[in-house]
């Protein structure tokens, strides 16, 4: 079943197209590549996937938490997540002053019961709600191999460890999609290898589908079942692994002419 459809997306900056027509579907429970030089375009289209963007023209077909096929465009960026989409950036965004614990939690606020008034009177039900979140985050943070830090503050923690933590969000409100943009960015190659066999872990473990942007090849092409291959905003190649490694226009993309940074 193709739980995520990409239908003609378009979107210009300033009269630039930075993404002009791109199509692809995502299969249910895989594993999935979007690749492409710098200033390809691929975290525009992730961002308007998560409604960061509004685009142009085109369509985001998603099929939703309750199994209703939805656009996503119809749906403001702080709703997607309860629809069952979340997300990862480029650069980690983390509440630098909270907690670990805290920063993950947040990630499940829009399923907490209760309003303002309980929380300011800190009434038993909030009380159970946020002790449920927590240890809905810890065991998160247990699969990651992060526990015993929840108390700590997230700034102190390295960069390989604050991105897990930002995982960790993602992965806490228990997505259908989860999109990972340049997951392996800053690491050396052991920490490559182990990210590849977590990435496969959590595609696994939590039965959900996994769409990854990201530079690192032999990362890709060891763990995606189907890659999209972009350049200058545009659909280049489509295929397997091995159908992208050898198509000619992926390979001239990939020669290096000086291409601008990621839009």
């Amino acid at each position: 079943m193709k739980i995520l459809k990409i239908e003609d997306l378009s979107i210009s900056f300033g009269g630039l197209k930075a993404v002009d027509r791109v199509s692809f579907e995502v299969e249910e429970n895989s594993i999935y590549g979007l690749i492409g030089p710098n200033g390809a375009g691929k975290t525009t289209i992730f961002n308007c996937i998560s409604r960061f963007y509004t685009p142009d023209e085109g369509k985001v077909l998603f099929t939703s938490k309750t199994g209703e096929e939805i656009n996503l465009l119809d749906y403001r960026v702080e709703e997607v997540i309860g629809k069952g989409l979340a997300r990862t950036f480029q650069n980690v965004e983390l509440f630098k002053m909270m907690t670990v614990l805290d920063n993950i939690t947040v990630g499940l606020h829009r399923e907490m019961k209760g309003n303002i008034l309980f929380e300011g009177f800190k009434l038993p039900m909030i009380k159970r709600e946020e002790e449920k979140a927590k240890n809905k985050a810890r065991e998160v943070m247990k699969f990651l191999g992060i526990d015993g830090i929840e108390n700590q503050p997230a700034a102190a923690q390295p960069y390989g460890i604050q991105k897990l933590i930002e995982l960790a969000r993602a992965l806490v409100s228990e997505p259908k999609v989860i999109i990972l943009d340049e997951p392996a960015a800053g690491m050396n190659g052991s920490e490559t290898k182990e990210l590849a066999k977590l990435i496969t872990k959590i595609r696994d473990h939590y039965k959900t589908t996994i769409l990854l942007v990201e530079h690192d090849m032999g990362l890709v092409m060891d763990i995606c079942e189907r890659i999209c291959a972009i350049n200058f905003g545009k659909k280049i190649a489509e295929g397997t692994p091995k159908e992208i490694q050898d198509n000619i226009a992926v390979q001239e993309a990939y020669l290096g002419k000086g291409d601008e940074e990621d839009a």
